[in-house]
């Protein structure tokens, strides 16, 4: 067990080299510059499209609307990732890993806005087994490049190995509740398994119902937790900014249960904690906006700026400060969910690290559930529109829970050497369909603001701009 434990952590550590992150933060940058930081600067246009039309039905063509499929989303997003990858990140990267997750969400903006193009464009109207659109990488695969062969290999890959993820998620809910409640791993994980398949078996409407409701209102009440952690240390604040900047490019020193962490510690698990959490460029986004209705693929994309700045840019800078700010990471051994229990505990006390407990707990529910339904895309590539598809769904959502309630236990930094090889994977090949297919991307981005945004201005009633790769046939033109 040691010697597979000892290869996880050396493929870990290759993967999530200098080369990766120099990959991940030049293509945010590069994509940046070409769309002229829209992403990052219109914000009065940012918000009015997303969280300002949060209970619009939306125009066009989809399954779902464009808040629900955003809240689908975030529930990927907003998670365990936020709380634990966050307490990992400081423990193995020190406090200056913060800085290198705010520069990845930054520029991972206009990343994520290219998967959700991608995942707009090239989707397909599954009509006969489940009436939704549906895309994801296998989809992008054959559509975008007629590869249908890797395109059954991956989507095989992706259903098999992506409940293993979700195993974070568990982990993170039994050492938290144990910690807060001393609830039974056995309890926590039992209730976690029955109510996810509940949802689960809904479908895509009732786990985007679900999702708009839970996910909104556990980001409130966490944001207000954190704010007033801050606010009740509020002059520890200006000390704990100084030393996040200030471990972000240089080495920080080992201190109590702390060893210590070097800038390259720091960059490596800041960007990929925050590609976990935020999903930029790890290609989830294709998966959850390409049901959405949407009058055009880029106004859709905005999401990618509003899923960053709730998910990196709020919810883990304030549990980040959350942990510094009570020198919990130096003060205690633990890791994960645990370790950012036990910073509210030192905060707010015993309710604290209850009311902590209970958010990492909706957290991985949530994020199971929105897990499921990326893993489940696949399984519709893989059998197709067909009964077929119907069959393989009630028996996967039985295989997909497996290892989120047995192999909970498993210690949280295999559990997340594992996650980040995973997504290391995913994000080689998104980033690949998105240099592949920039020409595409580029021209909808274009078409957007020089052609339909102007005329919807000028009070025009242009066609709306959707797809269905089911319709145009393989190696047809784009259709509007």
């Amino acid at each position: 067990m040691q010697s597979i434990v000892d290869f996880l952590y050396m493929v870990d550590d290759m993967l999530w080299g200098t080369p990766m992150v120099v990959i991940v933060l030049g293509t945010g940058i590069f994509l940046s510059l070409r769309f002229g930081f829209s992403y990052q600067r219109k914000l009065k246009f940012n918000i009015k499209n997303t969280f300002g039309n949060m209970t619009s039905a939306g125009e066009g063509v989809g399954t779902v609307s464009s808040f629900r499929a955003a809240c689908t989303g975030l529930a990927n997003t907003v998670g365990t990732g936020n709380i634990s990858g966050v307490a990992t990140a400081i423990v193995s990267g020190g406090p200056g890993a913060l800085v290198w997750m705010w520069v990845s969400a930054f520029f991972g903006m206009s990343t994520k806005a290219c998967e959700i193009i991608l995942g707009q464009r090239y989707r397909e109207h599954y009509k006969n087994s489940m009436d939704e659109y549906v895309c994801d990488r296998s989809f992008v695969m054959k559509n975008a490049f007629g590869w249908k062969r890797g395109a059954i290999v991956l989507a095989v890959f992706a259903f098999v190995l992506g409940p293993w993820t979700c195993c974070v998620q568990t982990e993170a809910v039994t050492s938290s509740m144990q910690q807060a409640f001393g609830v039974t791993p056995l309890i926590s994980v039992t209730i976690i398994g029955v109510t996810c398949i509940v949802t689960i078996f809904g479908g895509l409407k009732r786990i985007s119902e679900v999702m708009s409701k839970a996910v909104p209102i556990m980001a409130v009440l966490y944001i207000l937790m954190g704010l007033g952690v801050i606010i009740l240390n509020i002059k520890q604040v200006p000390a704990a900014v100084a030393l996040v900047f200030e471990s972000a490019f240089s080495p920080t020193a080992a201190v109590g249960g702390f060893a210590g962490a070097t800038v390259r510690d720091a960059v490596k698990y800041g960007v990929a904690r925050g590609i976990y959490s935020n999903d930029a460029g790890t290609g989830y986004g294709i998966i959850a906006h390409a049901p959405a209705i949407t009058d055009h693929p880029v106004r859709q994309s905005v999401w990618g700026w509003g899923e960053i700045t709730l998910d990196t840019l709020i919810i883990c800078s304030i549990t980040a400060f959350t942990i510094i700010i009570t020198g919990s990471y130096f003060q205690s051994d633990a890791t994960s969910g645990a370790l950012t229990t036990i910073a509210f505990g030192m905060a707010y006390g015993h309710v604290g690290a209850k009311l902590t407990a209970i958010a990492i707990a909706v957290f991985a529910w949530t994020t199971i559930i929105g897990m499921y339904y990326t893993c489940e895309k696949s399984v519709n590539y893989a059998f197709g529109d067909t009964e077929r598809n119907k069959k393989a769904i009630p028996i996967y959502i039985i295989y997909y829970m497996l290892p989120c309630v047995i192999f909970y236990n498993i210690e949280a930094d295999v559990l997340w050497a594992l996650t980040d090889i995973l997504s290391a994977c995913y994000v080689a090949l998104t980033i690949f369909f998105i240099y592949a297919k920039h020409k595409v991307i580029f021209a909808l981005f274009d078409d957007f603001w020089k052609r339909f945004l102007p005329a919807k201005e000028r009070g025009e009633n242009p066609p709306v701009v959707s797809f269905d790769c089911a319709l145009e046939g393989e190696g047809a033109k784009a259709t509007k």
